[in-house]
């Protein structure tokens, strides 16, 4: 669900209900969507010692695979995965701290390892864009024994790997609270999404802006979305024409300003919120 709504919202440069790329599509995400959750429900049915998230994270690449020949989520799958481990009932920000703390350099180290390498792996099966090389834990050579270390290498240039190792400081402290706050202050579910995914790029930029058209390019993005950010209340006419040169913006250059990394963050933080029952249909 929390893919589909992701999907649905007419983000700035992403793929959405109105908006295909020449290669890749809504038909694409929302089909991926569905088979990702699917896949997620498989490994959670599997005995407790078998739901390693290594496992779960190659099962939902192998699963997006068999539905789209494009990568549409592998930066989601990575941040839905620790999430999805968390057991029912507990707070997900306290619970995904444990689960991250499971993949470290510990007593089980034969799992931390099993889980870095089968994340490699889906890494690699995914064939994402725009990965660029690394001076160390680089996905293309071997697996290390820790993978929240590796994720901590990446997380100046890689939102999706500073959640790992910040305890997803952005999803929980940033953006979970910023579309709580628009659906209080009466923007339809849709429009949150919209303006919450805006508010992350004026924030930070976006990591794969920054990987397939360098830091100055999501620098530059950064200050688009604070320039929407300024021009108004979000139903007012001047923030929504401000909003549509955005759009228009990223989607020149052949669609490399894709925001593609604040689209995964917005889905964990669409996760968290159905997860915990705060964000309540009807979504339209």
């Amino acid at each position: 669900m929390a893919c589909l709504l992701e999907a649905s919202a007419p983000k700035p440069g992403n793929v959405h209900r109105g908006a295909d790329f020449e290669d890749l599509t809504f038909v694409d995400l929302v089909t991926s969507g569905v088979a990702i959750g699917a896949s997620f429900d498989a490994t959670l049915e599997r005995p407790p010692a078998e739901r390693r998230l290594g496992r779960l994270v190659i099962a939902a690449v192998d699963a997006m695979n068999a539905v789209c020949d494009r990568n549409a989520y592998l930066g989601t799958i990575l941040l839905l995965a620790p999430l999805v481990l968390v057991p029912d009932g507990a707070a997900l920000s306290e619970g995904v701290t444990k689960v991250l703390a499971g993949l470290g350099a510990t007593d089980a180290a034969t799992d931390a390892a099993t889980d870095a390498a089968d994340v490699y792996d889906a890494i690699r099966r995914a064939r994402p864009g725009g990965l660029g090389d690394a001076e160390e834990h680089d996905v293309r050579g071997s697996a290390p024994n820790d993978l929240i270390a590796a994720m901590r290498a990446a997380a100046d240039r890689d939102l999706v790997a500073r959640q790992y190792a910040n305890g997803f400081a952005e999803v929980f402290g940033e953006i979970a609270p910023c579309l709580i706050d628009a659906r209080g202050a009466g923007l339809s579910t849709t429009m949150a999404i919209v303006h919450a995914h805006v508010t992350t790029i004026a924030r930070h930029g976006d990591s794969l802006i920054a990987r397939k058209c360098g830091a100055k390019v999501s620098a530059a993005a950064a200050a688009r979305a604070r320039h929407v950010l300024d021009a108004g209340d979000p139903n007012s006419e001047d923030y929504l024409s401000a909003l549509a040169d955005f759009d228009f913006w990223l989607r020149s250059d052949g669609h490399r300003r894709n925001p593609g990394t604040t689209a995964d963050l917005i889905a964990a933080a669409l996760f968290a919120l159905l997860r915990e029952r705060r964000l309540p249909p009807p979504w339209r």
